[in-house]
């Protein structure tokens, strides 16, 4: 009986080693219908916290799908998307990346996340399947390996210029400085604004710690209370942040807050009512029907027309990352992962409708300009448009 469960064991295993290695790289055979199609995994959350990012992630991406198929598909096959939802749950990010590969995915356009991606990022380097975040913005992504890119505005592009912009335009001198201490994005965007506040002579009067998930921040923000600063930067996630505030506002300060795209949802609002008005949030893209042009008014219009709502920052970067795979591989004409990774890396001045992008001798997006946005009237406002100095 031992030798039997053992021997079943072994075979088990040996179908599943099978699985994934008949499923990495190459075009992807669809079991479903047997039709040889090209398939780009989606690596994001549907359900849970991170859903505000995801969501509209994988809309983008399925309006590119269908525009590429319209056209007469890829390499004469038609593209679709395999998709999971890992739920907003680091674990369950490796788990659905593993999944992805097994199913046959030439390339995974995701996590909009750092940490996700980070994690999905060493499974696809060593699997040979290329890897697009259209959202992670922290340090040591791209550095994983070289079937690893992304299609954001960088943090380190951004933060020094949003410095500026603070003490230049609206007279900051001191702020306070909130961090999610089990969130490697906002640890890494942390770091970022440290740099770039001591450049232009800016301190920092006080720093708070605060993790993903808490409650309740009475103790950060009275310890806050006793100190003179301009304004919060706040490097972490939208929940937290507007819970962040109103503790703010309980206690009687009026200060805004300033963040990343980690800030970039409507449930920032919508938790945080009137105490995230005037909040400030960088991205690399906004919806501006008024002043966009080409392509992307174009994109503006039929998305809102499909969805029923404005796009987002990672409705437009995930619509441009399945489009700058889809140009990789017709221009290597080849679905090989080895192949077309390295007509993706020769990418310059390709216009997508999140703007232009160009990657640099490391991989990484240079992208411009810098959008600011402010909450008003529980809705963003372009406050500015700063242009990244490249």
């Amino acid at each position: 009986m031992y030798r039997k469960k053992k021997l079943t064991a072994l075979v088990v295993g040996l179908l599943f080693v099978f699985a994934v290695i008949t499923g990495c790289g190459g075009g992807g055979q669809d079991t479903a219908g047997g039709d040889e199609v090209i398939k780009i995994g989606f690596l994001g959350a549907k359900t849970g916290t991170h859903a505000a990012y995801g969501v509209p992630t994988l809309k983008g991406m399925q309006m590119a799908v269908e525009d590429i198929n319209a056209a007469g598909g890829l390499l004469g096959k038609q593209v679709v998307i395999i998709e999971d939802d890992h739920r907003s749950q680091s674990s369950e990010g490796a788990t659905v990346t593993q999944k992805l590969i097994t199913k046959g995915v030439v390339a995974i356009v995701g996590d909009p996340t750092t940490g996700i991606t980070k994690i999905a990022g060493e499974i696809a380097q060593s699997a040979g399947v290329v890897l697009l975040s259209a959202g992670a913005v922290g340090e040591g992504v791209v550095e994983i390996g070289d079937y690893i890119y992304r299609n954001t505005l960088l943090d380190k592009l951004a933060a020094p210029v949003v410095t500026k912009y603070l003490k230049e335009e609206l007279g900051w001198e001191k702020v306070a400085l909130v961090t999610s201490t089990n969130n490697d994005y906002s640890v890494g965007l942390s770091k970022l604004f440290r740099n770039s506040l001591a450049e232009h002579g800016m301190e920092i009067v006080t720093e708070q710690s605060i993790q993903d998930g808490d409650q309740s921040f009475s103790a950060q923000v009275t310890a806050m209370s006793g100190k003179q600063f301009d304004g919060i930067i706040f490097t972490g996630y939208y929940t937290e942040g507007a819970l962040f505030m109103k503790e703010v506002r309980a206690q009687g300060l009026d200060h805004v807050m300033v963040g990343g795209d980690g800030l970039l949802a409507p449930a920032l609002w919508e938790l945080g009512g009137d105490a995230v008005e005037g909040s400030m949030v960088y991205t690399g893209f906004e919806a501006d029907p008024e002043g966009a042009t080409g392509k992307t008014l174009d994109f503006i219009k039929r998305y809102q027309e499909k969805y029923g709502e404005l796009p987002d920052m990672f409705a437009a970067q995930g619509y441009d990352a399945v489009m700058l795979i889809a140009d990789a591989i017709a221009a290597a004409g080849s679905d090989d992962p080895a192949e077309f990774k390295e007509t993706l890396k020769q990418t310059a001045d390709w216009q997508g409708v999140s703007g232009t992008i160009t990657f640099g001798p490391d991989r990484e997006p240079i992208k411009s300009p810098v959008y600011l946005l402010e909450v008003k009237d529980g809705g963003w406002t372009i406050k500015a448009v700063i242009p990244v100095d490249l």
